[in-house]
């Protein structure tokens, strides 16, 4: 038995998932309007209203507004501006903005004349007007006439005014009165502030009024509250706020239907979410897609086109899937590109399959430098991988402090590699405790070296308990001695299916003892077949002999040849001996020689033998006398039998 250690770096993650706390506000830009933070991923998904509409605030960018001669005033009758041309050289564009702006004061102008002389409605509009262009203390103005008057606009959009300039208890007073006025907006709004506060039960009451009253917003801050709760009912407010266009709650619907295991249809979010250009939903999409694919090119390429573009609008994460689907259908090239997107991003998964890469190439500078970037990104991976490539190039020491520094972070395998170290110097003690940690967090490996310490104590009991633990998660080897000791039990039962367990987990030597069970039995030919295939092709040197041997059974002696030579040529005496008879069976008596001399200085009894009875046939005693005492020292008993009888033989011939 030997000790486990397995180095997991190209390995390829699936893609991380994290909890979507992204706070926002009314807009990214933080512009005058802004709402509570409300916990979704932007104001992208907000339907415009259309006109001036009788509770929102429309955005219109202030750089347009900013351009408008006269902005307070009558527009400018004045001539273009430098840089307006005018017949040959028109510029539709500039002559359209200009034009917008002009209105737009004029528009303006005119409100304001109705609203100086007593127009609530022109006041609120006014009002609208200039808290959307940032100018709040003359917005406030208007804004509270018109609520004075009980335009429920004006008040929400007060509200708005004031949340921004820090007056929250008096913003909610105006909210709380265009919400009871039936303003869907100004309840979204006052459920977000009450729920800052923690009054959740006073703002599931006012989001649930927007919600009702047809409101996205209100509808996904209303599912994401109830899922802070954990209530059922989250899902139905999430599918209500993404059916009217809520990127950010189709998202989150997926999510809670992929929990639920109903892949199907949280596929089906994703892709709606991934369509309004949501990177994570993108993202999840591609996994699921490459997930299901199995080997299907079609899917394999939609989930890189899906990659890509969570990629490309910002998702290192998916920057970093979309490099293992493309190293994986053999293009490192572009994969390493992703990768190194994805890591100056600050991916630490990423960083370390860069190192993976540089490090498989012997570029061990570049390797530590991606793996220091991972570490720095938190990716404990990066501690471990310098350890793993410390080992390699014998700095020992320096690989013991790597292994370390992960292994107290809690990388389950950095625990099991300085186990191992411990261990290998002598230190059991130290070594367990981390063997033990490594079981403890899922490392198969630490399970089965676990297991092979107490073996090596006798403590067989307990060394069966964790060859079991690691047998349980695939490991092929904790199969094989689990099966071992069934057969010794004399289970054959027992021992037969931790054979097929062995095997199937990627043991050889238990692919080979697999195949010699069925053959004993004599009635599954074509499966031992299979089984002493598999490892003879993983490079068992018994089953290669034996496949050998069944080759030449059949009259396949170039088959049988080609066996015997791979595993004689990897030290095997019985397949040098074996390829020796058959050489000489086709009168290739020099290269037998050569043969039947490498098993015998292997301790091959049975070819020492026969190369005394060729120096016989050459008439060579004394060198056919040592060959015959060495094939008696070698055995087994029947050649050393027949080696004695032989060497009495030629004493009395030599003494004649």
């Amino acid at each position: 038995m030997r000790l486990i250690g397995r180095n997991g770096t190209g390995a390829r993650p699936a893609a991380t998932t994290e909890a979507d706390t992204d706070a926002w506000a009314e807009s990214p830009e933080r512009q005058p309007g802004a709402l509570p933070a409300q916990r979704t991923s932007g104001l992208a998904e907000r339907r415009p209203a259309g006109g001036w509409g009788p509770d929102s605030l429309v955005h219109v960018p202030a750089g347009g507004l900013a351009a408008a001669p006269g902005a307070r005033g009558a527009p400018s009758e004045g001539p273009p501006g430098p840089g307006v041309e005018s017949d040959a050289g028109f510029d539709s564009a500039s002559f359209e903005t200009a034009l917008a702006a002009r209105e737009q004061a004029a528009l303006e102008a005119r409100h304001r004349r109705a609203a100086d002389g007593g127009d609530p409605d022109a006041a609120a509009r006014l009002g609208t007007l200039l808290l959307r262009r940032g100018d709040l203390e003359d917005a406030e103005r208007y804004l509270r006439g018109a609520a004075a008057a009980g335009l429920r606009a004006a008040a929400n959009n007060l509200g708005v005014l004031l949340h921004q300039r820090g007056h929250r208890a008096e913003a909610a007073q105006w909210w709380r009165q265009a919400a009871v006025a039936g303003s869907a907006p100004a309840a979204h709004a006052l459920g977000l502030q009450l729920r800052d506060q923690g009054e959740e039960e006073a703002a599931e009451y006012w989001l649930h009024f927007a919600a009702d009253h047809g409101h996205p917003l209100g509808a996904y801050a209303l599912g994401d509250l109830m899922e802070h709760r954990r209530d059922v009912r989250a899902e139905r407010w999430f599918k209500v706020s993404a059916d009217a266009g809520h990127r950010e709650a189709a998202y989150r619907l997926a999510r809670m239907r992929e929990a639920a295991g109903d892949k199907e249809t949280a596929e089906a979010w994703y892709r709606i979410a991934a369509a309004r250009s949501h990177a994570r939903a993108a993202l999840r999409l591609g996994v699921l897609l490459e997930d299901r694919a199995g080997g299907e090119q079609a899917l394999l390429d939609e989930a890189a086109r899906w990659y890509r573009q969570s990629a490309q609008n910002g998702e290192p994460r998916a920057a970093c899937a979309l490099g293992y689907l493309l190293r994986d259908g053999g293009d490192l090239a572009s994969a390493a590109e992703w990768w190194q997107e994805a890591a100056e991003a600050g991916d630490g998964n990423a960083a370390n399959a860069l190192g993976a890469l540089h490090a498989s190439r012997g570029e061990a500078a570049a390797a530590e430098r991606w793996y220091r970037s991972a570490l720095e990104a938190g990716d404990q991976n990066g501690a471990f991988n310098l350890g793993l490539l410390c080992a390699g190039a014998g700095r020992d020491q320096q690989a013991e402090q790597w292994y370390r520094r992960a292994a107290y972070a809690g990388h389950r395998e950095a625990c099991n590699a300085l186990a191992v170290v411990l261990l290998q110097r002598g230190d059991e003690s130290g070594a367990e405790p981390w063997f033990s940690k490594a079981a403890e967090a899922g490392s198969v490996d630490g399970a089965f070296n676990l297991g092979v310490l107490h073996a090596g104590r006798g403590e067989h009991r307990q060394a069966q308990e964790w060859y079991a633990r690691a047998a349980a998660e695939g490991h092929g080897e904790a199969a094989l001695q689990l099966a071992v000791a069934q057969e010794q039990r004399g289970n054959a039962a027992g021992a037969l299916e931790r054979y097929r367990q062995a095997a199937a987990g990627g043991s050889a030597e238990g692919a080979f003892r697999l195949a010699s069970v069925l053959d004993r039995r004599g009635d599954a030919d074509a499966e031992a077949e299979h089984w002493y295939a598999l490892a003879a092709d993983a490079g068992h040197r018994r089953a290669q002999v034996r496949m050998g041997v069944r080759a030449a059974e059949r009259g396949a002696l170039e088959i049988a040849e080609s066996w015997y030579r791979r595993a004689a040529e990897a030290g095997s005496r019985s397949a040098a001996f074996n390829l020796g008879l058959l050489l000489a069976r086709q009168d290739r008596e020099a290269e037998a020689m050569l043969w039947y001399t490498r098993a015998a200085d292997a301790g091959h009894g049975r070819a020492a033998l026969r190369l005394a009875l060729l120096a016989l046939r050459r008439g060579e005693p004394v060198l056919a006398e040592g060959w015959c005492r060495r094939a008696a020292d070698y055995g087994p008993a029947e050649v050393a039998e027949r080696a004695g009888r032989l060497l009495g033989a030629l004493h009395a011939e030599l003494s004649a």
